[in-house]
């Protein structure tokens, strides 16, 4: 069994993932935060981050690994923990740049197939591309400004600077988030986590 929950940046994908995956008992998969891991270390390493070869090739000789859990991934670096490095601002101006990349994305999309069943896979497309033969697919949206005061709840920044960094990430990761013509559409804007997460269970019901 899998489950593909989608969504644009700040939908609430991570926390409601991870509330459906502790309510099935199974863990959740964060493909976003692979993406992110390979921006922290093309940006720690000085790297143009819309040069695919340079972050494969640092990929390779620093290998990421994805720890899938039902209450939070974590993404070691060898014995290095990088989770609590991988939502910074810089990491969040960059990460999209770093996903459009084809060969990026393709590293990714391996690592995560690899990844033995049943789990909860969040991300952009893992309903349209990763994912494509998943039985129960859902799509999370909401209003950049929701987003923003959401975002703005867990860091120091004020909500107008967030909204408009969130509709230039939108406009990036158009080609690569979209709902899978099978999923269900869920605006998180009027329900709080629990509603979302209980729209969902009772879907998989």
């Amino acid at each position: 069994m899998i489950v593909t929950i989608d969504g644009v940046a700040a939908s609430g994908k991570s926390s409601v993932s991870s509330g459906v995956a502790q309510a099935l008992g199974v863990p959740y998969v964060s493909s976003g935060l692979l993406y992110r891991a390979a921006t922290l270390l093309g940006l720690e390493a000085d790297l143009d981050l819309r040069g695919a070869p340079g972050l494969l090739k640092l990929l390779g000789t620093h290998p990421v690994r994805l720890e899938p859990l039902a209450g939070g991934n974590r993404v070691w670096q060898g014995e290095r923990d990088l989770t609590d490095d991988l939502h910074s601002t810089r990491v969040d101006r960059g990460v999209s740049v770093v996903a459009a990349l084809p060969e990026v994305r393709e590293w990714v999309d391996a690592q995560l197939r690899a990844l033995p069943e049943p789990f909860v896979a969040e991300g952009r497309d893992m309903g349209t591309n990763v994912f494509p033969h998943a039985p129960h697919k859902f799509y999370l949206t909401a209003s950049a400004r929701i987003r923003a005061e959401r975002r703005a709840r867990e860091r120091p920044e004020d909500v107008p600077a967030i909204e408009a960094d969130l509709q230039r990430r939108d406009e990036l990761d158009t080609v690569q988030s979209a709902p899978a013509p099978d999923a269900l559409v869920i605006d998180t804007g009027p329900l709080d986590l629990q509603g979302v997460i209980d729209t969902i269970l009772t879907r998989l019901r």
